[in-house]
């Protein structure tokens, strides 16, 4: 296992495949796993600062599908329980989801919450395609703020 995850993580050094890692890592990111892709994107972007848009870019493009996923998971999870117990908080949570609609996807680069919020979009059964493009919307907003203010605190020397 320990050759296996080496020789990984060797393919997925960033020099020599930037672009596919930052995308594997906002993939990954995006899903219910907890791992942040930021610093995979400012390292590539501090590495070849030509890369900063195709950087933000393909980190947006694999977050948005990776919350798509989660979407999905959502979606069917709905389908596989009929019902789960329900604190007066998930009941309150999930209103509130609800009366925001696709839009409350905005919220999906938001840390700790924002990849649940697309998993349970798709457990209520929210419109897949606005879903997706409220998270695009939000995601690719984060990936533009945080990368342009690490770079401006980070300068080249």
């Amino acid at each position: 296992m320990e050759i296996w995850l080496n020789q990984l993580l060797q393919w997925l050094a960033l020099p020599q495949h930037g672009l596919s890692t930052v995308f594997v890592v906002s993939f990954i990111s995006a899903t219910l796993l907890p791992m942040g892709s930021e610093p995979a994107v400012f390292g590539l972007v501090k590495i070849n600062p030509e890369l900063f848009w195709s950087a933000i870019g393909v980190a947006t493009v694999g977050n948005t599908l990776g919350g798509m996923l989660s979407w999905w998971m959502g979606w069917g999870t709905h389908k596989a329980v009929d019902r789960w117990r329900q604190s007066s908080t998930d009941r309150r949570a999930l209103k509130w989801l609800e009366k925001l609609g696709p839009k409350a996807c905005l919220l999906s680069w938001l840390p700790v919450v924002g990849d649940p919020i697309c998993a349970v979009a798709g457990w209520l059964k929210m419109p897949f395609w606005p879903c997706t493009l409220y998270m695009a919307v939000g995601k690719f907003g984060r990936y533009l703020v945080m990368t342009a203010a690490l770079l401006w605190l980070f300068p080249s020397s």
